[in-house]
């Protein structure tokens, strides 16, 4: 399942701590892109979501804004 989270993320974001603390709990492996540091990322976000807030993650090609538990258990399967 690695490279099939991809969670765009700053580091003063406390809602990105929360989605990315939650996605270890459940022993899910994710790449982190700070688009803080490279604003290349923080387009290709904006591309892909319409989105430039973060957090945003991609689970299987899907988008998901914000820390939506239901959405992301659903898309990760746990019920």
């Amino acid at each position: 399942m690695s490279n099939r989270v991809v969670v765009y993320t700053t580091p003063l974001c406390s809602w990105c701590r929360k989605l990315k603390s939650y996605l270890t709990s459940l022993n899910i492996s994710y790449k982190e892109v700070d688009i803080s540091k490279d604003p290349s990322k923080a387009e290709e976000l904006y591309r892909k979501s319409g989105q430039i807030g973060v957090p945003v993650a991609l689970i299987g090609g899907n988008v998901v804004i914000g820390f939506d538990k239901a959405k992301i258990n659903s898309l990760l399967g746990i019920h």
